[in-house]
């Protein structure tokens, strides 16, 4: 769906010469109809060695970074399906929070199946379409160029357009209180 998604990873040579050590398409996707998450960079907040040619962007696809670390993404959310029963809808959101290890991260979904509650605090911007940020007492629509701190608050987001809402976000563990 969005083929145009590039990623640009800096390091050093074995002289100390800065250079680019990944040019390409994110390494990692969880691919949801039109929607997903498309893996950028993923630290373990260790030490950074600019020389190295590890690949943090590539593994399993999961929601929230390592304890300590931070993960770096672009995600999309596809339209609500048509036709499609609520229990049907549930399902779905149940499997796709499985597959990214996030089940538990669904302590309360009476207001949307997609609402879930992480240990992270989240810079997110909305770069195209627009969207809709459900929280357990109101809603906000957004706009393309908008952004969310979102401070490990129970949350889903819904897509308001016609095409897939495409937003970009850095996830890092937090101690939430």
């Amino acid at each position: 769906m969005f083929s145009n998604l590039r990623r640009i990873v800096t390091g050093h040579n074995e002289k100390g010469n800065s250079m680019i050590t990944f040019d390409g398409p994110p390494p990692e996707s969880y691919v949801m109809g039109a929607g997903g998450l498309y893996e950028l960079w993923d630290s373990d907040g260790k030490n950074v060695i600019s020389s190295d040619k590890f690949d943090r962007g590539k593994g399993k696809v999961v929601l929230g970074p390592e304890n300590g670390g931070a993960k770096f993404r672009y995600f999309a959310i596809a339209p609500a399906p048509k036709g499609v029963s609520n229990e049907e809808i549930e399902e779905m959101f149940a499997k796709v929070f499985e597959d990214i290890s996030a089940g538990e991260d669904r302590v309360d979904t009476t207001k949307h199946p997609g609402m879930h509650k992480t240990k992270t605090l989240d810079y997110i911007i909305l770069l195209k379409g627009t969207a809709k940020l459900i929280l357990d007492e109101e809603e906000t629509q957004l706009k393309p160029f908008d952004v969310v701190v979102q401070r490990g608050t129970n949350h889903a987001w819904v897509c308001t357009s016609d095409e897939p809402a495409l937003f970009i976000a850095v996830l890092m563990d937090a101690n939430i209180q």
